[in-house]
């Protein structure tokens, strides 16, 4: 494992080629359990303006340990949480629609390498920066659908699960013997109810989109200096401002 490592941030049609990276690591970390039908795991995102990537990489690129996607909500394309929920509980598309008036999106594509696994490397810094990015691009609250192991992150970071759709926030997806959990970050700006140490980072890194950091992982006594570059040059927080229906 490199102890020098780059996060960094783009509109995912400004970087094909690490898109289709992320794609191949994403599909080797789901094809580990036996998943192939994620409702995001193709290629059509790769070209859509609404969608911002997140990685974890080596300084030179060439390498991918993990990432994330936030997906903005355009009114055009759904977001995944309403691909993969909407025909089980179909209220989801009308708190979609609600949210998307005051700019929503959603936390999705979250993985991580086997390389890095248990070291937070490629989970809750991720998550984090997704979150950071959000005021760049116009979002005040987010979406995720997580897996019962990042819960947590997404709780870390100020998501509550939301009751009410589902059962109880609960869907059986991808498949009938795993379950996924509906979550709501419902102020992006203030970050009121992320875990005070995130929200600090969060907050810290939102003021410095350009910087290095010696960052430890929150389960080992490991410490990675991380080369952040999250400033996004075409973001415009107005882009995607969808007028109440």
């Amino acid at each position: 494992m490199e102890n020098e490592i780059r996060i960094r941030a783009f509109r995912a049609p400004d970087d094909i080629e690490t898109c289709r990276k992320f794609i191949i690591g994403h599909k080797r970390v789901l094809e580990i359990y036996g998943i192939s039908n994620i409702s995001t795991n193709t290629e059509d995102w790769i070209y859509s303006r609404s969608i911002f990537v997140v990685v974890v990489e080596t300084l030179d690129g060439e390498k991918l340990y993990g990432g994330a996607r936030v997906q903005v909500a355009d009114g055009i394309t759904p977001l995944p949480i309403e691909v993969a929920t909407g025909k089980m509980d179909p209220s989801i598309y009308s708190i979609v629609r609600d949210k998307a008036q005051y700019g929503t999106g959603e936390l999705s594509g979250l993985w991580n390498s086997k390389e890095v696994a248990g070291l937070g490397i490629g989970s809750i810094f991720p998550s984090r920066v997704s979150v950071v990015i959000a005021e760049q691009i116009g979002l005040t609250s987010m979406f995720s659908l997580c897996s019962p192991t990042t819960v947590r992150f997404n709780q870390w970071i100020g998501s509550k699960v939301l009751e009410t759709v589902g059962n109880d926030g609960t869907f059986y997806y991808p498949k009938l013997d795993l379950v996924a959990t509906a979550c709501f970050l419902g102020d992006v700006t203030t970050l009121k109810d992320a875990h005070p140490r995130e929200r600090e980072k969060m907050l810290f890194l939102r003021k410095n989109l350009q910087c290095v950091v010696p960052e430890k992982s929150p389960f080992k006594n490991l410490y990675v200096n991380v080369h952040y570059d999250l400033k996004i040059a075409s973001a415009d927080p107005n882009e995607f401002k969808i007028k109440k229906l």
